[in-house]
């Protein structure tokens, strides 16, 4: 077996990168961001290219936050011809590598078990990873870098951290190199999996680096963590024991979905009411579509500036059910028992919880239950669901979807809270 069997490759700024190729730019000479300047000079800067990473500016940034004096070109976002573009290259993998070799992590990034390759190619691992990249760059174009390991967890942190800083955009790790050259690395957030609130437990250890993570007890780590510290202590060693067989193979106990959206201006108590009303049919609307049923909800509200904590709960039904309104009528008295009405609301999560197929579901007969209107609200409810399907999500609205304060019929021509970019650039 060699010894680095997994790479995993990132595109290469890669919204921002798909606009310079459409445009035949160079993303890598051209100053180009991807945002909606509709939304203000607070917008949120989905990519820049690389040319304006090399000039300083801060990935992710907003639009106020780019100096004034640079000139650039603004691509809205086109998500829709990303994911295309995204299902394009996984399209090229699968010409040489086998799908159950191939993890898709997100849009722009993937893990492949290169072991099996090696020998077909003959190729190194180094060699196996250019390869994939030049492949990538002769056909869309885009680029990318990639970090090589010994398992999941180096293969990511390679790509995070050491491709970044070599000419060839290409770093490699073992258990052996990755203890030497980044045991002391700082920030810890730059370790994949680790965040803030995990780094603010540990610096009440003194502990600010993965070499620092190694001298504390495990029963310290265990009792700060819980069963999490494993997976801290394993990385904090450079070991991962889950491979993609195991990603694969994995079936999660529970099912759930869920909706959420961060709002552009403060809304009053009352205006987020008929949102959070809003964002249950949508969930209705998917529960129903995909033959759901769910038994709980849950819901998180967040406030303007942090003016007041945020505030939320779950709720377990009576039973489980698809039926629209005990959903929407349970949505919406969580929401008056426990939202802060004194406070502007910035952002609304909802989902459903403990989903499983309506057709798992036991039939429970009650004297208090009108199964005959159920069935019809369920039949009425699918029938709107063929309609938009066929139509588009707008082509049929309710009549709060035309209130002002209404985000429904903006949000039907987005995916993933940003422009779906049917038009060309």
């Amino acid at each position: 077996m060699p010894l680095c069997t997994y790479v995993c490759i990132d595109l290469k700024s890669f919204y921002a990168s798909v606009e310079c190729v459409d445009r035949g730019l160079d993303p890598f000479s051209t100053n180009l961001v991807v945002a909606d300047p509709s939304r203000g000079k607070g917008a949120l800067c989905l990519a820049i290219s690389p040319a304006m990473k090399a000039l300083g500016v801060r990935n992710r940034c907003r639009l106020f936050e780019i100096p004034a004096h640079m000139r650039y070109i603004t691509a809205i976002p086109r998500m829709q011809h990303y994911i295309d573009v995204s299902a394009e290259i996984y399209g090229i993998y699968l010409q040489m590598i086998a799908p159950e070799d191939i993890y898709v992590y997100s849009i722009d990034e993937c893990f492949i078990n290169i072991a099996p390759y090696l020998h077909l190619y003959k190729k190194t691992p180094r060699e196996m990873a250019v390869f994939l990249m030049d492949t990538v760059r002769r056909k869309t174009g885009i680029c990318a870098t990639a970090g090589i390991g010994t398992n999941l967890f180096l293969a990511k942190v390679a790509m995070d951290i050491i491709a970044k800083h070599v000419d060839s955009h290409i770093g490699l790790l073992t258990e052996k190199s990755f203890q030497k050259t980044l045991w002391h690395h700082r920030p810890i957030t730059d370790i994949w999996n680790i965040g803030k609130g995990i780094a603010r437990r540990l610096e009440k250890y003194g502990v600010f680096d993965l070499y620092g993570v190694t001298l504390l007890p495990k029963s310290l780590l265990y009792k700060e963590f819980g069963c999490n510290a494993q997976f801290l202590i394993d990385h904090a060693w450079g070991r991962e024991s889950c491979t993609l067989a195991d990603i694969h193979s994995y079936q999660p106990e529970s099912h759930s979905l869920s909706n959420s959206q961060i709002l552009f201006s403060d809304y009053t108590a009352e205006d987020a009411g008929l949102l959070v009303h809003e964002m249950s049919r949508v969930l209705i609307d998917e529960l129903l579509e995909k033959e759901l049923a769910t038994q709980a909800i849950s819901l998180h509200i967040g406030y303007s500036h942090d003016e007041a904590l945020s505030s939320g709960g779950t709720r377990r039904l009576a039973s489980y059910t698809d039926v629209p309104s005990i959903i929407t009528s349970a949505f919406t008295q969580l929401y008056h028992d426990k939202v802060r009405r004194l406070f502007p609301i910035r952002r609304l999560s909802l989902s459903l919880d403990q989903v499983i197929p309506a057709a798992n579901v036991p039939v429970q007969l009650s004297l208090f239950e009108n199964t005959e209107q159920e069935d019809k609200e369920r039949i009425r409810e699918k029938a709107i669901i063929s309609i938009k399907r066929r139509f588009g999500k707008n082509a049929i609205l309710r009549g709060t979807d035309l209130l002002p304060q209404s985000t429904a019929r903006k949000r039907n021509t987005l995916i993933g809270g940003h422009n779906a970019g049917l038009c060309k650039p």
